[in-house]
């Protein structure tokens, strides 16, 4: 059926900002319809007249789909941070539509060509033009260009049942998140758990109709959010509750209507077939075709070498914590639900560091504000607020300005820090919603650019009854991190939106600003900045301070292989793997977890059915890149350390010289010659072994 559309529809509008607020799952089928039928005729002019010079087609293919671009973009954002079944149902009506035009275009020959003669045209020495068009061209070989029209047609098909795939698995896991409660009504229960956990489960509990519910008194609610799951299984001295709650969190949708368990089984199937009819062996081999990573070869070797050094140290910390569960009476080893208990404790033993008090001294707004004066001073970009320019999508999110250093607006951006179960996704993540172009219509505009336009999404806990929000130092890196996504996004000096800010990044490359951006929380002058007791705003002590910087290595042999886990776990289930029924990909997942992981997996862990990164984003047989961006981001840092962490002045030279390639270049030079120019070689992996404290075995 066709609806007509509507001229205050606000999905179609191109003059300003998306008015979220206003969008309806009602606006969504006349919209998007209406943003198709004006690409399709863009694509039909194009491939009937393409101009012949490199930078004319560039800015056409620029131009088409734009307004689709930004409008579906709009849809899928709200699906993350505002989810609805109505808005779920309207995002499923049309994504087939969206899916198919795309494979429309990255399989259209008379475009393939057209690109083909115009690169014919670009000059010798304009490497970044001639890099642009190469991962243009290699985009149309993966949509299948080159392919006859049978497989051409079942590359596309296949690409869309992928897509709805990717979608439903991440439906499904939101949903059983969200089904998952339990209600505790005996405060023993919860022995060990801090007051602001308690007063945390005592509002979940009051959204669920207990409304007498108190911190003190109770009930106390608990969900398998992260602000829930993570204190109960580090502080409750209840394991048999720590036991449930592990249980329920790995045991997500892998059951009843929720069960990922067949959509992963699918899913590996699909992406391998489209490998195949694409010439490739695998899919790994395919994600790998437009990375920095060689093939998997280098990458297991990058691997092997992390294991290597983090085996021993993850060795001495499991010794010593399976010490202090022997003191507490626990005899028959530690199980999976001990890990993060016992890791406080040790914590706390070895450092004296307690990260639930420590908690006090980062309130959600004073670390803000000590991050925008630590960008100001170090990157001379002003952030200002501009609460009420924008239209917000939840009453929780903020809207902030970057300025330059004369003053000028250079970006802007959407903070959404707050977990808000049931309707936000969860974890942390940074979303371009505008690309920088200087030939693109709408958005914000200085000096005739199109500035960039991104958020900022955390899940931490909501302020309390009293306002404040207190984060958790893994939280406070977690926002430094995404804002260093956001950095490289928003200071990007690339006018063409294909390759301006993260766009055509390598993947395995995309992780350097932001984990570069989170080794500024252990610099002692930045951390006093981002730090004050929330009461009465006195400085971090010193003895605080020095065991915050001496926890940087803690426990970084077991974080280290847990993360090596999830890279292997991915890496096998693309190389060609397929799975015969739906518990297969769960037995590598055990497989290469009883290999790596310094405890076994518990029989009943299916945490695969809830590893988004891989299904339901980016990161399918590109997990590793974590690591491999990690080594890049350590090896950056090392050139900050190497001009004098105490010198302000120095420091400000060498972060100029970061932000002049790796945050400004974007996408427009290969990441290794990006780094080359920032470092003056290329990277190391012992910089990062020594950054994590894994050469101290």
């Amino acid at each position: 059926m066709t609806h007509s559309v509507d001229a205050h529809n606000p999905l179609l509008n191109d003059d300003t900002l998306m008015d979220y607020a206003a969008v309806r799952p009602e606006h969504v089928e006349p919209a998007i319809s209406a943003r198709l039928a004006a690409a399709e005729q863009q694509l039909t002019q194009l491939e009937e007249d393409a101009p012949e010079q490199p930078g004319a087609i560039l800015a056409a293919l620029e131009r088409l789909g734009d307004g689709l671009g930004r409008s579906w973009g709009t849809v899928t954002h709200l699906l993350s941070v505002q989810n609805t079944p109505e808005l779920r149902a309207a995002h499923a009506q049309m994504q087939s539509q969206v899916v198919a035009f795309h494979s429309r275009m990255s399989q259209s020959r008379p475009l393939y060509e057209a690109l083909r003669r115009a690169q014919q045209h670009i000059p010798s020495d304009n490497r970044i033009l001639q890099r642009l068009f190469e991962s243009e061209l290699r985009g149309f070989i993966h949509g299948g260009v080159a392919l006859p029209d049978e497989q051409r047609e079942r590359a596309r098909s296949l690409r869309q049942e992928l897509a709805q795939l990717s979608t439903d698995f991440s439906n499904h896991l939101l949903d059983s998140t969200k089904a998952w409660r339990h209600t505790i009504h005996q405060r023993e229960e919860l022995d060990g758990l801090p007051p602001r956990v308690l007063a945390m489960l005592a509002r979940n509990a009051v959204e669920d109709g207990e409304n007498e519910a108190t911190a003190e008194d109770g009930p106390w609610t608990l969900t398998v959010d992260a602000p829930c799951l993570q204190p109960v299984l580090q502080h409750c001295r209840n394991r048999s509750l720590r036991a449930r709650i592990h249980q329920a969190a790995t045991t997500r949708a892998c059951s009843d209507e929720h069960d990922n368990r067949p959509l992963i089984r699918r899913i590996l199937h699909l992406r391998q077939e489209l490998a195949q009819l694409l010439g490739f062996p695998s899919y790994a081999a395919l994600s790998l075709d437009g990375k920095m990573a060689p093939d998997v070869a280098a990458i297991d070797t990058l691997l092997d070498q992390l294991e290597a050094a983090a085996r021993p140290i993850a060795d001495r910390d499991m010794a010593a914590m399976r010490t202090l569960a022997a003191n507490d009476g626990i005899d028959e080893g530690l199980h999976a639900w001990d890990l993060a208990y016992y890791s406080e404790r040790l914590r706390e033993q070895r450092l004296q560091l307690d990260e639930e008090a420590l908690r006090a001294w980062f309130p959600a707004q004073r670390v803000l504000d000590g991050l925008f004066a630590f960008l100001e001073d170090i990157f001379a970009v002003r952030i200002v607020a501009a609460d009420g320019q924008a239209p917000v999508w939840h009453d929780q999110v903020r809207f902030f300005h970057v300025l330059d250093d004369q003053g000028a607006v250079r970006a802007a951006f959407y903070l959404d820090s707050f977990a808000r179960p049931g309707s936000k996704r969860s974890g942390a993540w940074m979303n371009g919603l505008i690309s920088r172009s200087n030939h693109l219509p709408g958005g914000m505009r200085t000096q005739g650019v199109r500035i960039p336009v991104a958020v900022l999404a955390t899940n931490v806990a909501a302020p309390d009854d009293q306002g404040v929000s207190l984060l958790s130092f893994r939280e406070v890196e977690t926002l430094f991190h995404e804002c260093g996504h956001g950095l490289q996004h928003m200071l990007t000096t690339v006018d063409c939106s294909l390759s301006s800010g993260i766009n055509n990044v390598e993947w395995d490359a995309v992780e350097l600003p932001s984990q570069f951006l989170e080794q500024w929380c252990y610099h002692p002058p930045t951390l006093r900045r981002i730090s004050g007791h929330y009461v009465d705003g006195s400085p971090l002590p010193k003895a605080m301070m020095e065991r915050v910087l001496e926890a940087r290595c803690f426990n970084q042999g077991i974080m280290t292989l847990r993360q090596l886990t999830f890279a292997r776990i991915d890496l096998r289930l693309h190389e060609g793997f397929l799975p015969d029924n739906d518990d297969d990909a769960i037995a590598v997942q055990h497989r290469i977890m009883q290999a790596t992981l310094p405890l076994p997996p518990e029989p009943y862990d299916r945490f695969l059915c809830g590893f988004a990164h891989i299904f339901a984003g980016g990161y399918a047989a590109g997990y590793y890149s974590y690591k491999w961006a990690e080594v890049l981001a350590a090896d950056a840092w090392g050139a900050f350390v190497e001009a004098d962490l105490d010198d302000p002045q120095a420091l400000r030279t060498t972060a100029k010289r970061f932000r002049d390639t790796i945050l400004a270049l974007g996408g427009s030079v290969h990441p290794m010659q990006v780094f080359t120019s920032f470092r003056g070689r290329e990277p190391q992996a012992q910089a990062l072994i020594e950054l994590l404290g894994l050469d101290a075995a």
